[in-house]
């Protein structure tokens, strides 16, 4: 059922589209209307929690270190795994959101046949995740060009080295397939492992299901759709204008793919997908470990008097004798 009902609803989802465009004829609700709500939903869904995490407090120091800390000078430190200055903090960052890291450096347990714990490195999830999010940003700037006139040079740039390969006609753009593929390994992924099936929810599911069935949908559109680019353009831009027109020429696969896309961006606040944003605020990433060099006092903590141990032995002084407890005043 974890993965029977995130699949039933991505199916509804495309034949939503397709009664909805088709027989019904709502073009405008689902080619303007529901573009509209489902970024208002982002924008405010995703500024709500960067708030809410931001405002969240960090009495102390927690960050996450994997080398040695700074300390005699004869001891070596490792500046990106242990940084103790704001300057380390933005390279370890910079590593862990661009080049996944931490991620790299993961291992792998498994148990053989002789109930043996093996520890291996797992670099495969490391290339299919760094495959999927570089595609999926790659594949974001490369559609800025429906946004945009004119249309940005780095934009034109990204869309020729992606079709660089110049295969069939329109040319195969590689980031479509590779993000396919990462998400098909993704999911496979976890219906293979019987551990991560057990762990698995429908929360995880849903996402690589409904992502998958947008690549689907772009490929299809770009090479199999009759598919007026020119028309699309228009559409897209009058959204952009705030002038929202439809196209009954515009094929009905291209209202299903836009109808994914704001599915994506209402859920993508409210689920794990948030990620993308909350590693900008982990402690753990985002913080110098300089515990040995600065004394960071809580500000949170209550006033209260301090009762030094003079102040108890006076107190309790005479008690102390009677029961044998030694005392540094007689």
């Amino acid at each position: 059922m974890k993965l029977t009902v995130p699949l039933i609803v991505v199916v509804a989802l495309l034949l939503a589209a397709y009664v909805g465009v088709e027989p019904l004829g709502l073009r405008l609700f689902v080619g303007a209307a529901l573009p509209y709500l489902a970024f208002a939903v982002f924008v405010v869904g995703f500024i709500w929690r960067v708030v809410v995490w931001a405002r969240s407090p960090v009495p102390f120091r927690i960050p996450t270190t994997c080398g040695q800390q700074r300390s005699l000078p004869w001891i070596k430190s490792s500046p990106l795994d242990n940084p103790q200055t704001t300057l380390g903090v933005i390279g370890r960052m910079a590593l862990e959101i661009l080049c996944f890291r931490s991620l790299f450096r993961n291992t792998a347990t498994t148990v053989d046949a002789r109930a043996n714990v093996i520890h291996a490195s797992d670099k495969i999830l490391w290339a299919a995740s760094m495959v999927f999010h570089w595609c999926f940003a790659l594949v974001i700037i490369r559609h800025l060009r429906f946004f945009t006139e004119p249309v940005p040079a780095f934009v034109g740039w990204v869309s020729g080295l992606d079709g660089f390969l110049q295969i069939g006609v329109p040319g195969l753009l590689m980031t479509g397939i590779g993000l396919l593929l990462a998400t098909l390994y993704l999911l496979v992924r976890r219906l293979a492992s019987p551990q991560l099936r057990y762990l698995s929810l429908a929360a995880d599911y849903f996402p690589l299901l409904l992502i998958g069935a947008i690549a689907v949908t772009g490929i299809l559109l770009r090479h199999f759709a009759k598919t007026d680019v020119a028309s699309i353009k228009t559409t897209i831009m009058a959204l952009v204008a705030f002038s929202p027109a439809t196209d009954a020429q515009i094929h009905w696969l291209f209202y299903a793919h836009l109808l994914l896309v704001c599915v994506l961006l209402i859920y993508f606040p409210f689920s794990k997908l948030m990620h993308a944003g909350g590693v900008f605020l982990s402690p753990t990433r985002n913080l110098a470990n300089n515990n040995r060099m600065v004394r960071h006092i809580n500000p949170w903590n209550p006033p209260f008097e301090v009762y030094p141990y003079e102040k108890y032995e006076d107190e309790f002084r005479e008690k102390m004798k009677a029961a044998g407890i030694p005392v540094e005043k007689e």
